[in-house]
């Protein structure tokens, strides 16, 4: 009898558990993203720093351990200081190093620096531009790039990625100092591709866009451009893009880090900044901007999902970690107000 009575409520629980635990027909899967990428920027590699080159592969490393689906990576501007030996030392960093088969780059202010150096490489800003011209440095970019332009588009699974990048640089006119200069020529074509991506993809289609220096006061460390400009034509900028509210515009510049709270801004577009992978700064409590020092290494995941969600995540290349106050999620247009889903 004890036997039968035990059997008898061991069958008893079993059938109440086929109606509580969902089978495998009827667990809700977890979405999962159509694509990733990666976004670092302000690299800075240089040929005789040792430091920059272990951060960059680090960095590398790190994103291949904890994204490696990865379907491109995103260098947003300051990859070198513009010298022919620190190209051939980030080309062989990219070829000793994991990351995605697609690599895609916008021009930074320091792609200009050769014009700071004497023949002898060493810095003379005394008898600037050193025999460089723009031209010269924008080329020696384009090398790198494959581009023709310092602005272009790509696609990743149907969806726009738009590279800026500034045609100028000090020798055009002393105005300009570190600032991105974008032709009228530029800005139409930015114009014109924003309307046709949403022509062929709808309001709803995010649209992802890059420039290393950020627009004026919005995300964190553009304060200081509010007079000093970071992007010449910033009003002519900020009006096309506020035009198109699926533009997701990605800047850096300034390296502030990700755990600051103008990491991620909502307007009439989305402005999120990159921090950087080589030296990353904050603000001390009287506003004056300082380096986190030591193996500081930043950066950023993006993942994309089938109805059209992003979702922007903060990685700390140094810890090996996610950044909880830099978890970030971008819902389409028609969801009405995109909302932040962390930090």
């Amino acid at each position: 009898m004890r036997k039968t009575s035990i059997g008898s409520a061991l069958l008893s629980l079993f059938l109440c558990l086929m109606f509580v635990l969902p089978t495998g027909a009827d667990a809700q899967p977890e979405e999962k993203p159509l694509f990733g990428f990666s976004v670092l920027s302000d690299i800075h590699v240089e040929a005789w720093s040792g430091e920059s080159q272990n951060k960059f592969a680090n960095a590398l490393a790190d994103l291949q351990q904890a994204a490696p689906d990865s379907l491109a990576l995103i260098l947003n501007g300051d990859l070198t200081n513009g010298l022919p030996g620190d190209y051939l030392t980030l080309n062989s960093l990219l070829k000793e190093n994991p990351h995605p088969q697609s690599v895609f780059a916008s021009i930074g202010n320091h792609e200009f620096y050769k014009s700071w150096f004497k023949g002898s490489g060493s810095w003379s800003s005394d008898t600037f531009p050193n025999g460089e011209t723009e031209q010269a440095s924008i080329q020696r970019f384009l090398q790198f790039t494959g581009e023709s332009s310092v602005y272009y588009q790509k696609k990743i699974q149907g969806f726009p990625f738009i590279f800026l990048g500034s045609e100028q640089y000090r020798q055009s006119n002393p105005d300009n100092a570190e600032n991105a200069y974008l032709s009228q020529t530029q800005l139409d074509w930015l114009r014109q591709s924003l309307l046709n991506a949403q022509y062929t993809y709808g309001l709803n289609r995010p649209i992802f866009v890059f420039l290393h220096q950020p627009l004026s006061d919005t995300v964190s460390g553009s304060e200081c451009c509010i007079n000093y400009r970071s992007v010449i034509q910033d009003k002519e900028l900020r009006n096309i893009l506020s035009a198109f509210p699926q533009v997701i515009l990605f800047t850096s510049h300034s390296h502030m880090n990700l755990r600051l709270p103008k990491t991620f801004v909502q307007d009439l577009f989305t402005m999120v900044n990159t921090s950087s992978a080589s030296d990353p700064w904050t603000s001390d409590s009287n506003g004056a901007y300082k380096p986190l020092g030591g193996n500081a290494s930043e950066g950023l995941y993006v993942e994309v999902y089938p109805n059209s969600r992003v979702v922007i995540k903060g990685r700390d290349f140094a810890n090996h970690a996610w950044i909880p106050e830099a978890q970030y999620t971008v819902l389409p247009p028609s969801a009405r107000n995109p909302a932040r889903s962390g930090g």
